[in-house]
């Protein structure tokens, strides 16, 4: 799995450098260590104490037990941080001290040797705290520390983590396929589609047929996923909706990263992974997860053992394994159980890595996978892109039914009457009417609409002469015009007479007379022509002057402010609203005369309210009628 572009994976990712995630773990873990150093001698010495008592006894017994758990769980967190750091050495001492603390005897009278042990331990590891590391002018740790949080910075951004093939045939080699069975094979992080296309062809070669579906952030490695696989989600895997209960087998090789939860914790991209992709698992579908043996941790050993059963645990073969550390875990889908007691011995695996055995020692045909044939219902990316919807509308069953309905639109119909010339119009002007007509006397028709728009000023003026407002009208006609080419040369629709142009007439037929939409046939002529000259719209320019606009106290209490402006805007625009017949057109008079116009208004709630302006435009009042 590719890295370099997957670090804006979760939005709520912290974008500052992060501490690398070996490191946080093991300071946490040295210093939980620290504190049951602290603690166990003081416990011990209680313990001693109270030997008479022994309800108070076991109390202080079962305390113990469990620091003693509590650093043991600390020992294998610092393991497994210590493999990932590359400090191998270091590692199996700590897992060799690890061993010896978990039979130490708890009733042991002193435990001075054995802290005295631990600090000595806890001293050679790397990542000492700063201040310690100042107090003691330690520039040697200092450096080593350095040294290995850089290298583990870059095997973050730099590192690739690829699925070796030839250890994926060993896994397929290990895996037991009815005959006649469509596998379903999902990969969530699919990248190229390399693995998954290597995984169907090998599963092909056995004689049953493959169905592979990948989801993938990166929208190039994710276009060229669709070379090779059949299905292709774009975007992220957790935004993703995929069918639950769908598939027969699961190849996951996630990102190796840390990233930050809602809650502001750390936590690991394989882990939520993990958690979110074993629902699309079908219950007995096998799990084959990839990941670098350090992280087996604790939490994913309890995940897995809670969800999976006939677990097995395998390392890469020697040359790919010493290059990245990965392993193959294996097991089949089961109904969630809540017994965790077998979690401690599948993390043991990972703390020794050198007792693993390799992928090539898996026996033929160890995992068998269900004999169900079940269709993927549902595959959706985060992301939508063009090869997934024609997939889905082709398998639509709704969509198949729009066209069988729309069939009747595809095939040639004659009209139930003969168009009138109105429609005929529209139709040619629209375009429709153009080439070739197939008739008794072919010919060549262009119809075409050109709009003219004329412009007309009206000014306005009072009773004294003084101009009021300026009325500008514009009027915008539908021309229509009609070329024809016939054999007999070309012809032209006339603007009245109906008269005929041919190809001898000294005019450019470009520039023949038109047809108005509307007029009356013309009887000399077999040419029928209509007229359409409709006013398309009016604008008026100051039609009515508000002045300075108020309010009386009981509009202000009773009337909304959007009734209002409503009104006010009718109101400039000549809408006088419920007012009589005789009423509007003196206020259509007032508007270009000078004169006090009033119109009538009722609120969203039914109260009539009135708009006044006065004769000189200075103000508008807006009141009610029991005000005025």
């Amino acid at each position: 799995m590719q890295l370099d572009t997957l670090f804006d994976q979760q939005d709520v990712q912290n974008t500052q450098p992060q501490t690398p995630y070996a490191v946080a773990k093991m300071g946490e873990a040295t210093r939980i260590i620290k504190q049951v150093i602290n603690q166990l001698p003081s416990l011990r010495r209680q313990l001693e104490y109270y030997k008479d008592n022994k309800r108070k006894a076991r109390g202080i017994y079962s305390d113990l037990h469990n620091q003693h758990r509590k650093i043991l769980s600390a020992f294998d967190t610092v393991t497994l941080s210590l493999h990932e750091a590359e400090q191998d050495e270091l590692a199996n001492d700590c897992f060799q001290l690890r061993q010896s603390l978990a039979s130490f005897n708890l009733m042991t009278p002193s435990y001075t040797k054995l802290c005295a042990v631990l600090c000595t331990f806890l001293a050679s590891l790397p990542f000492i705290d700063s201040e310690d590391a100042l107090k003691n002018d330690d520039s040697e740790a200092q450096t080593t520390n350095n040294r290995i949080i850089g290298r583990l910075m870059n095997n973050v951004r730099m590192g690739y983590y690829p699925t070796c093939t030839e250890n994926l045939a060993h896994i397929i080699r290990g895996m037991d396929i009815p005959e006649g069975l469509i596998v379903n094979l999902l990969d969530p992080c699919c990248g190229c589609g390399i693995a998954l296309r290597f995984m169907a062809d090998n599963i092909s070669k056995n004689g049953s047929d493959c169905r592979t579906y990948g989801i993938e952030l990166d929208n190039f490695r994710a276009e060229e996923a669709l070379t090779r696989i059949d299905r292709v989600g774009f975007g992220s895997f957790f935004q993703s909706r995929i069918s639950n209960d769908a598939f027969h087998a699961m190849l996951l090789n996630p990102p190796y990263l840390s990233v930050m939860t809602e809650g502001g914790n750390n936590t690991r991209n394989e882990r939520l992974f993990l958690v979110d992709s074993i629902s699309n698992l079908m219950v007995g579908g096998l799990l084959i997860y990839i990941i670098p043996h350090y992280r087996l941790t604790a939490d994913i050993a309890r995940i897995l053992c809670e969800n999976f059963k006939d677990l097995s645990v395998w390392k890469f073969t020697a040359k790919e394994f010493k290059k990245f550390k990965q392993i193959a875990i294996l097991g089949t889908r089961q109904k969630r159980i809540y017994d965790t007691n077998m979690a401690p011995s599948l993390l043991s695996l990972a703390l020794e890595p050198n007792a693993m055995p390799e992928l090539s020692e898996l026996p033929t045909g160890r995992y068998s996978l269900p004999k169900t044939t079940k269709d993927v219902a549902l595959f959706k990316g985060a992301i939508f892109n063009e090869t997934e919807l024609a997939a889905q509308l082709g398998k639509s069953k709704s969509i198949s039914r729009l066209y069988q309905q729309s069939a009747l639109d595809n095939t040639e119909k004659r009209p139930l009457l003969p168009l009138s010339i109105g429609q005929i119009g529209l139709v040619g002007g629209s375009g429709l009417i153009n080439g070739l007509v197939e008739c008794d006397t072919p010919h060549i028709i262009k119809g075409r609409i050109i709009k003219e728009k004329r412009t007309h000023t009206e000014a306005n003026t009072n009773q004294w002469g003084d101009l009021t407002s300026t009325t500008l009208t514009e009027t915008v006609s539908n021309k229509l015009i009609f070329n024809l080419l016939t054999p007999n040369g070309f012809v032209s629709l006339t603007d009245y007479d109906g008269g005929i142009f041919d190809d001898d007439d000294e005019d450019d037929p470009c520039d023949a007379p038109t047809a108005r939409m509307g007029h009356s046939t013309s009887a000399s002529s077999a040419t029928e022509t209509v007229t359409i000259d409709e006013r398309l719209f009016k604008i008026k320019e100051n039609v009515l002057t508000l002045g300075q606009v108020v309010m009386t106290p009981g509009v202000q209490e009773e009337i909304n402010d959007i009734d209002i402006s409503t009104a006010l805007s009718l109101h400039r625009g000549g809408d006088w609203g419920n007012v009589s017949a005789s009423d509007r057109k003196s206020n259509d008079y007032a508007v270009k005369h000078g004169e006090r116009v009033v119109s009538s208004y009722k609120s969203a709630d039914g109260i009539v309210f009135w708009i006044i302006t006065e004769r000189d435009r200075s103000y508008t009042t807006v009141l009610l009628p029991d005000e005025y």
